[in-house]
């Protein structure tokens, strides 16, 4: 995950949530019904608008049955005026005929559906009380709960021959077993006292402060009755860290060994470096004795070392690499270790690509990843005999996908569609074959039309950038612009849906939007990401204003002279410094969870390799370059009204910059607005917050850009 989030992301809030019931229907819950808001009404051409994108149903996660007739998937349903969503588990046939059906486990609330090689669906569940891994036939019925442990089950794997599973729970390292952990947990909620004491870093990470406990792996045997069996053994007792890493590790960091005899786990060491290392590696446990012995199995490798697949014939473990430390926007690289040698070697080093998501096809022969190109996610094939790589997908932005003996199935969505499943065989050039359709309410809804241009930015390099226009766009009319600026800033502005920063919002409320992926941006090539760091206010900014003027010049529906600049996290940090260096060219901006003042960020911010490799070292030892492109510097020049947004639990740019922010305007007397979220973090996740959100900055929007309406 890149340091400062994607203004757009393809990341559901619902995985964020634990899922719960929804009522039978015949293919997907309903939306539910948004209250209308003030402000960013829709014209009578039924042009889509956040009201209705805030409602949608959300579809993820899907998981292909072991013979690849079937295909299981989650859907997130909202309740606004409950303020909560809440997920079920479907399941359809990925032949032609079928309809998609909700299975019965999710009447208990139901999560995290695998299928097993015994063909049970396993899933977890809270629904005796704590999350517990459970289990039920093919068809979805019959759930029982297979462990029962005294602390919640975060994520977990089966063995392939579904006789074990590994868990992550989260506990205190230096407990000897679980109930120390449940004493030591129970303990702290009693204590009187309130102060916290730390004696290294992560004192926080991302929205939550430490409080003691690493995510550790645990294995425990399934018996012949589809319970587990015998007390769980700490796989990784011992080890100095989290496993996965907190906090957004998942089962893609584990796994196990193929004859299901050993653990392998993506894991960084603690120490007191943690805050600035990005050297995670590939450890193996030794057996599953809990004995505290783990092989490295890419020391040799200072950078990010993560995502172990074993080939279908075990003999093969492919890997995803990095080759700099400290540089988390680095490109990943593929690797295929040798599992009775260790001979390790990379395969299609030219690609100038960073895959993700890496699986092994059915031949064994080929590797499936996803990969950012020039606006678009797509699935590769990789050959691993001779590195060949081939696209698979093509327009559109693929989230997840899944291999059956015939083809894939995967989740794809794009600036017009949230996700929803689709078919593809594996050579054929046929279109993809749509198996869901989980948003019916959108059959009626028009949305403006994108398109991709390119023009010639920094050091004469192309550079591409979307125009949308307005829905109900009318020829010869010119209509008032979102200049949107995305985050990261290692990110992308491409063909996919976002359920928080989404372009689709703006072209149905009226506005015309136009996005630029500067230098800096992913998809794109390495050296293209690379020529941002120590460079985030002069060649950035360059594209931004040579591709505004670019567009203008091209399309002559966009009213240059009547717009407003937006960004969030890297794209709120270059509102304030568009403010002082740029700052007559928008009638107004808003500024999510932006960086003010570049050198207190060295010290504030928790994941400190991301300032250190973005301005060449630290604060003290390279302060000229923390103040070269500091925003702070330049508030002399400031006079463009901004909207200012600030999440409290917001630990990756924490509060004080968005209070900074909105006292550098309010000092200088510039119209502003401050919208603080104490129970939000870098993203606005709660529907009620959401409805908002969007409220207030449509109508900052409509405030400049359409005082008369």
């Amino acid at each position: 995950m890149r340091r400062l989030p994607l203004l757009l992301s393809s990341l559901s809030a619902a995985a964020l949530l634990s899922a719960a019931a929804l009522p039978a229907m015949a293919e997907a819950p309903a939306a539910a019904a948004v209250p209308a808001a003030a402000t960013a009404v829709a014209d009578n051409h039924s042009a889509f608008t956040y009201r209705d994108m805030i409602g949608l149903n959300r579809l993820g996660d899907p998981q292909v049955s072991p013979d690849g007739a079937w295909v299981i998937y989650s859907v997130t349903a909202t309740d606004v005026e409950a303020n909560r969503r809440s997920g079920s588990i479907w399941i359809r046939p990925v032949a032609d005929d079928g309809t998609p059906r909700r299975l019965a486990i999710s009447d208990g609330g139901a999560n995290t559906a695998r299928w097993g090689s015994d063909n049970h669906i396993y899933f977890l569940s809270s629904r005796s009380g704590s999350s517990q891994v459970w289990r039920a036939g093919a068809d979805g019925t019959g759930a029982t709960q297979v462990t029962d442990l005294p602390v919640d089950v975060n994520a977990y794997r089966l063995s392939r021959a579904a006789d074990k599973l590994v868990m992550s729970l989260a506990v205190f390292p230096d407990c000897a077993d679980l109930a120390c952990s449940v004493e030591r947990a129970r303990a702290e909620a009693e204590r009187k006292s309130t102060g916290r004491v730390y004696d290294r870093m992560f004192v926080r990470h991302w929205d939550t402060w430490n409080d003691g406990t690493q995510n550790h792996l645990f294995t425990q045997a399934i018996g012949g009755d589809g319970l587990a069996s015998g007390d769980p053994v700490w796989v990784s007792k011992g080890f100095d860290g989290d496993t996965p890493s907190k906090p957004f590790g998942d089962e893609s960091e584990f796994t196990f060994t193929p004859d299901g005899d050993a653990v392998v786990f993506s894991a960084r060491e603690a120490g007191q470096s943690e805050p600035w290392s990005t050297n995670f590696d590939l450890w193996r446990t030794n057996g599953l004795s809990g004995d505290g012995v783990f092989e490295n199995l890419t020391e040799a490798n200072p950078a990010w070392d993560t995502g172990a697949v074993f080939s279908p014939d075990g003999r093969t473990m492919a890997y995803l690499a990095m080759g700099r430390p400290g540089f988390e926007a680095d490109k990943f690289s593929i690797f295929l270790k040798d599992v009775a040698s260790g001979q390790t070697r990379q395969i299609a080093a030219n690609w100038d690509r960073s895959p993700g998501g890496l699986q092994w096809g059915p031949d064994g022969n080929t590797l499936y990843a996803t990969a950012g190109d020039v606006g678009q996610t797509r699935i590769f094939a990789i050959d691993t005999r001779n590195g060949a790589v081939v696209p698979i997908t093509g327009p559109g932005h693929v989230s997840s996908f899944g291999l059956t003996p015939s083809g894939i199935v995967f989740a794809r969505d794009a600036l017009d569609a949230p996700s929803d499943l689709y078919f593809k065989t594996y050579r054929g050039r046929e279109m993809p074959r749509r198996l869901t359709h989980v948003n019916p309410s959108l059959d009626d809804k028009v949305f403006g039309e994108a398109e991709q241009f390119t023009f010639t930015g920094w050091n004469d390099e192309t550079v591409h950038g979307y125009v949308i226009k307005p829905a109900g766009y009318v020829e010869g009319r010119q209509y008032p612009v979102a200049f949107l600026i995305h985050g990261g800033p290692q990110g992308s502005f491409g063909n996919s849906w976002s359920y928080r920063w989404n372009p689709s919002t703006y072209a149905g409320a009226g506005y015309a939007v136009v996005m630029i992926d500067f230098h800096g941006s992913t998809g794109y090539g390495q050296a293209f990401t690379d020529s941002i760091s120590q460079h985030w206010g002069d060649r950035p900014l360059e594209d931004l204003q040579k591709g505004w003027a670019a567009a203008q010049a091209r399309y002559s529906f966009l009213d240059g002279d009547n717009a407003c600049a937006l960004g969030a996290s890297y794209g709120g940090y270059m509102i304030n410094w568009i403010a002082g260096n740029w700052p007559d060219e928008f009638k107004c901006a808003v500024n999510h969870d932006g960086v003010f003042d570049t050198f207190s960020m060295g010290f504030a911010t928790e994941e400190l390799w991301f300032t250190e490799w973005e301005n060449g070292g630290t604060p003290w030892d390279n302060p000229r370059a923390y103040q070269e492109f500091n925003p702070a510097n330049h508030v002399r020049n400031w006079r463009m009204p901004m909207l200012v947004v600030q999440g409290e639990l917001d630990y990756r740019i924490p509060t004080a910059q968005g209070l900074s922010t909105f006292t550098a305007l309010q000092r200088r007397g510039i119209d502003s607005r401050l919208l603080v979220y104490p129970d939000e973090n870098h993203w606005v996740l709660k529907p009620q917050n959401s409805l908002q959100w969007h409220n207030e900055v449509f109508g900052w929007l409509d405030k400049y850009l359409r005082p008369a309406d």
